[in-house]
């Protein structure tokens, strides 16, 4: 138990680089995987289709981002994909710079083979041949309003689209309804981050107002909390490619523009074809238990 104990702390306060792709431990995906499958399909009972759409060799999962720091959607999505393709042609994620230098979550995601967010991190990933993991909205997404759950809200973020022209790689979009619905998030409160000034401390443009349990009414960035049930439908859509890719292509506003609206239109378009398919499926349980 004692030596148990002391990998644990080591782990623990260990420190990785966070732009080298060689930190993914694959023991500990799979105890994750093994530990966290069951009970995620039991709680969430995802419906989870289109993994036939994924192709071979590099490219871009891009999705749309739920649930603030709980991220139900990339669990049930992770554990999807492991479970179909195995720890070699899982998609390494690209994080925010400040999440990932957290204490504790830098040892996890780092170890899940997450690297630090930027386009030199991308390009070194996609040209060695692998696959990664991209939320463009990032907390403008995962902490959008409850009234917005049907929209992808990805701002002015664009560097997803000037990834794949620069190396060519697809875009895998994927889109999530139900994670948002774990929680409730009255405002998004990017006014309230202006405000606090946390836009320029800490990096991040949202400061929400939540109700989520235990905590009751909480201000900011929710901790860890106890999810509220909530069925998650998870599809792939196929895979967008560009008719124009390279270094120039990715410098033209306009076109990176057009294609953002392509992906973009595409994903909530979908959104809002899964929102209403598990709003009919609800109801049809709903009335197999009354009946």
């Amino acid at each position: 138990m004692a030596t148990w104990l002391d990998g644990l702390r080591r782990n623990l306060i260990a420190r990785h680089d966070s732009d080298s792709p060689d930190n993914r431990d694959p023991e500990m995906i799979h105890r994750l995987y093994s530990l966290l499958k069951r009970p995620l399909w039991r709680y969430f009972r995802p419906v989870i289709s289109g993994l036939e759409r994924i192709p071979e060799g590099p490219g871009i999962y891009v999705g749309n981002h739920n649930g603030a720091m709980l991220m139900p959607d990339v669990l049930i999505f992770g554990a999807a994909l492991y479970e179909r393709f195995g720890v070699e042609d899982l998609p390494h994620g690209l994080a925010h710079s400040f999440g990932i230098s957290l204490p504790a979550v830098h040892q996890l995601l780092t170890r899940l083979g997450a690297l630090r967010g930027s386009q030199s991190n991308g390009v070194k990933l996609l040209e060695a041949g692998r696959k990664v993991w991209i939320y463009p909205g990032g907390e403008l997404d995962s902490m959008r309003s409850f009234w917005r759950r049907d929209r992808v809200i990805f701002g002015s973020r664009r560097g997803y689209i000037r990834l794949a022209l620069r190396t060519g790689a697809p875009i895998i979009p994927f889109v999530v309804a139900g994670a948002h619905e774990t929680l409730l998030v009255l405002d998004d409160g990017r006014w309230l981050a202006r405000l606090l000034r946390i836009d320029r401390l800490l990096g991040v443009k949202t400061w929400p107002i939540v109700l989520c349990l235990p905590w009751g009414l909480w201000i900011g960035v929710p901790p860890p909390h106890f999810p509220l049930p909530s069925r998650v439908f998870v599809e792939v859509l196929e895979p967008i490619r560009f008719d124009r890719v390279g270094e120039q292509a990715s410098r033209q506003a306009d076109y990176v523009e057009a294609c953002h609206r392509l992906v973009h239109g595409r994903m909530e378009a979908a959104l809002r074809r899964l929102l209403a398919r598990r709003k009919s499926g609800n109801s049809l349980e709903q009335r197999g238990l009354r009946s």
